[in-house]
């Protein structure tokens, strides 16, 4: 056999060796040396830079949770941010207010620091940005927060920051600057009309039909619901899976809504299982939203997918498939002819009377 060159290996050939190759490097692991990737994982001491954000207020906490007001357009209220330095260092903070947001993951977020405020955020003063504390001890920071008066009627919602801006580096020996926050929330609800209300944007609905017509699938039901008002709201979602005519096939148990503020949206996935091939599958939504003071009228908003059962319908069409082909095949009822006879004819012909009055192969009745 001849040998094969690099010049004259098929390209198989070619892709074998370089499979060869790789496997043989995975085998014999990563050579001795080389640079690591790099990894944003920061490697500074933080574990001095430990503090804590508290509502509190001149001569310090008040036990509240968050800062909550109700306001009217034009009106200023003066409050406290407390400031705890729980490290063995002084640490300088970067006090401010900004604006909160709801992830898509419906989890509670402020804007990042690059990102300027434009609501309540923008409302928060504090006299000045720069504040240090020493170790151990707290700082009861004053700040204002002043409502204009073209301010929307509702929810507004943000937080007070305290920041802590270190040098970091990472694992492949990169310095960084670290900007660690943490803050309070602020929940300010704005005098006027409170226009609570949700909406299912959308629904979606997947179902794996079973190839056994008695057989069981999930239905996948995902659907998305607004904060379409002006106030925050939460509650409970459930799902309904209805067959042909109403019939009632599974219901899910009700799950926790994350706490929307105005105008934002979150998509929520429920799988429901056990599910039968019922031929038409009718999923409801069905919403119980409330506001942090009451209860809403229930939402609802359906959608309905094809549960076809193939194999109990495809029964029939192969049974008449196959009956169609047995008449086909069936042999059609025919008299064999005998050697100079003509198919489908008897030996002797049948007189037939003629025209004359003869019969056909003879003559007249009485004729010799």
């Amino acid at each position: 056999m001849p040998l094969l060159t690099p010049s004259t290996r098929t390209p198989a050939a070619r892709i074998g060796v370089a499979l060869a190759a790789v496997l043989l490097a995975v085998l014999l692991g990563p050579p001795a040396t080389g640079e690591a990737a790099p990894r944003p994982a920061p490697s500074a001491d933080s574990g001095a830079a430990r503090w804590a954000v508290q509502p509190s207020g001149p001569g310090g906490p008040t036990k509240r949770n968050y800062f909550t007001y109700d306001l009217a357009p034009g009106a200023t209220i003066t409050d406290h941010v407390g400031v705890t330095n729980l490290g063995d260092r002084p640490l300088t903070f970067a006090v401010y207010g900004t604006d909160a947001y709801t992830t898509t993951d419906g989890a509670f977020a402020l804007l990042p620091s690059d990102r300027t405020a434009t609501d309540v955020g923008a409302w928060i003063g504090v006299d000045r940005r720069s504040w240090t504390v020493q170790p151990g001890k707290r700082a009861d920071i004053p700040f204002r927060l002043t409502v204009p008066r073209n301010a929307t009627p509702g929810d507004h919602t943000g937080g007070v920051i305290a920041a802590v801006a270190q040098d970091g580096v990472t694992a492949d020996g990169q310095r960084v600057r670290l900007d660690q926050r943490i803050a309070a929330r602020v929940y300010l609800r704005v005098a006027g009309e409170v226009r609570p209300a949700v909406t299912v944007e959308s629904v979606r609905v997947d179902y794996d039909t079973p190839l056994n017509p008695i057989g069981r699938a999930d239905l996948t039901v995902t659907y998305r619901i607004r904060n379409s008002g002006n106030v925050r709201v939460g509650g409970t979602g459930a799902v309904v899976v209805d067959g042909p005519g109403g019939w009632t096939l599974s219901r899910t148990s009700p799950v926790d809504l994350p706490e929307l503020l105005p105008g934002a949206e979150f998509t929520v996935t429920e799988r429901v299982t056990g599910v039968p091939p019922a031929l038409r599958l009718t999923a409801t939504v069905d919403l119980a939203p409330t506001t942090v003071d009451t209860a809403l009228p229930p939402v609802q908003r359906a959608a309905s997918v094809w549960a076809l059962p193939w194999l109990l319908l495809a029964a029939p069409a192969v049974t008449g498939a196959w009956l169609y082909l047995c008449r086909r095949r069936r042999p059609t009822s025919a008299t064999s002819a005998g050697p100079g006879e003509t198919p489908g004819t008897s030996g002797a012909e049948t007189a037939r009377p003629s025209a004359t009055g003869e019969t056909a192969g003879g003559a007249a009745p009485g004729a010799r």
